[in-house]
């Protein structure tokens, strides 16, 4: 079977013909995207009979969804097809050279086939295991419309990337937990549906915020406790992402053709960015989800766990899942196991970080050799040294590869440490979604930047 005659029949985005998309282009798509997203989000499926998915809505915002929806399948299939692919290349079996033009059209080809493959498995799962439970009748039609979503949030990602800033999975994960941190901070209507605004001295509140003003009218010390650490924990994460993002190597570069001119090549701590955090995090999720739905299908627990109320009380999901160990120390729930389940959870986090780190920038086109002929072919040498290609990525190798175990390691303690802590919003989706704003805040303020000056657009060879 020649895969490359089947590449050439699936539908792709078109890319644009300009070199560089106009600053007002990238951000009409982007805006367009984010707003089919909400839009897909709030269309309900058809023939829906029970959605036992809505217990897990939590892990909603990890996966860029909202259960029960057309897009209920999220980003779990373009996540998992990277996460198989990565694998697959990093142990050997797949030997795919991303450094040329025809290998990295290949690498694009297959992750799309088992980027579809996942779509129809996972609707026929969600369906089939009864997560969304389909009316009788409506079975086939349920997975259509799984389908349909998931082709079309595989597209949005792809228009993204190819007409927006920064990719789709970054942006409709970004979006998910924004709101989530709205809702968590601001939440008026309760789990009963009573509206604290009504009668805010008697009706519990959801929102943290107001349920500190609330507790403290009320005179609730534990509840005022409780939420006073949630909006704390959120502000200490929400600082220690900023100043870690900040973090970074310098290598000082001058432009051989002109003296007395040079430039600091930054590489980031946190070298492979937010995407090892994105597959770990999307990685126990689909795995929750999964043993969730596996217990609903067969009706008894099985070695992924037991669930209560969306969550894994015991099984293999329960040691990868983590617990608000701040809150049960407020009130006086704190057991022994909690603090091993803590541990465990941590220990994954960043061995899967670290290995997922190494798989994106080899993968990816981050490496030192790509790096090195990036540097080359801009006319950038070190200073002290010929400009040659080996020499440049010799030196490069003493702190990529470095950076890439240490960055994936500290990104994976940091995202494991912030669940624990709790916050408005799981420490992962907060850690997440400061990381993706940042990178699009950048990404936004090169593009402007570039706009703008012309003559060093031209300069740098991006005109």
């Amino acid at each position: 079977m020649d895969l490359k005659k089947i590449f050439s029949y699936i539908p792709e985005v078109k890319k644009p013909d300009e070199k560089k998309l106009a600053f007002n282009v990238k951000l009409k798509w982007t805006l367009i995207i984010l707003i089919a997203f909400f839009v897909l989000a709030n269309i309900p499926l058809f023939g829906l009979s029970n959605n036992a998915l809505e217990r897990f809505q939590y892990l909603a915002i990890i996966l860029g969804t909202d259960f029960g929806s057309i897009i209920s399948l999220g980003i779990g299939p373009i996540v998992m097809a990277s996460i198989i692919l990565q694998l697959l290349t990093g142990a050997g079996i797949l030997n795919i050279n991303i450094n040329t033009p025809e290998g990295k059209k290949f690498f694009q080809g297959v992750q799309k086939i088992l980027t579809f493959f996942f779509i129809i498995f996972e609707a026929c799962v969600y369906v089939l295991m009864k997560g969304l439970e389909a009316m009788p009748g409506y079975t086939g039609i349920m997975i259509f419309q799984l389908v349909l979503g998931g082709l079309a949030i595989y597209y949005m990602n792809e228009l993204c990337e190819k007409w927006g800033f920064g990719s789709g999975v970054s942006l409709f994960i970004a979006a998910g937990v924004s709101w989530q941190l709205i809702v968590g901070a601001f939440q008026f209507i309760n789990s009963q549906g009573g509206n604290c605004l009504l009668d805010f001295k008697n009706t519990p509140c959801s929102g943290k915020i107001l349920v500190l003003i609330q507790s403290l009218i009320n005179k609730y010390p534990v509840e005022f406790t409780s939420a006073l650490a949630t909006i704390i924990a959120t502000v200490i994460i929400f600082l220690v992402v900023v100043w870690a993002q900040s973090l970074k190597v310098e290598i000082p570069l001058s432009f051989g053709k002109i003296r007395g001119y040079g430039i600091k090549w930054p590489l980031a701590f946190f070298y492979a960015s937010v995407i090892p955090v994105i597959l770990t995090a999307a990685l126990v999720a689909n795995l929750q989800l999964f043993g969730g739905l596996l217990e609903n299908w067969l009706g008894h627990p099985t070695f992924l766990g037991h669930f209560m109320d969306g969550r894994a009380v015991s099984g293999f999901a329960f040691w990868l899942g983590h617990t608000n160990l701040l809150e049960l120390i407020i009130r006086g729930g704190f057991l022994s196991k909690y603090l091993l389940q803590g541990l465990t959870h941590i220990i994954f986090y960043v061995g899967l970080c670290i290995m997922f780190s190494v798989f994106w920038v080899k993968t990816a086109g981050m490496d030192s050799k790509a790096q090195a002929q990036k540097i080359t072919s801009s006319g950038l040498q070190i200073s002290g040294f010929r400009q040659d290609t080996r020499i440049l990525e010799s030196i490069l190798d003493r702190y990529i590869m470095p950076l890439t175990v240490m960055g994936g390691g500290a990104i994976g303690l940091l995202a494991a440490a912030t669940d624990l802590l709790g916050a408005l919003a799981s420490g992962t989706a907060i850690l997440l979604v400061i990381m993706i704003m940042f990178q699009l805040y950048q990404n936004i303020a090169q593009q402007h930047m570039t706009d703008m000056n012309p003559a060093m657009r031209k300069f740098m060879g991006t005109g």
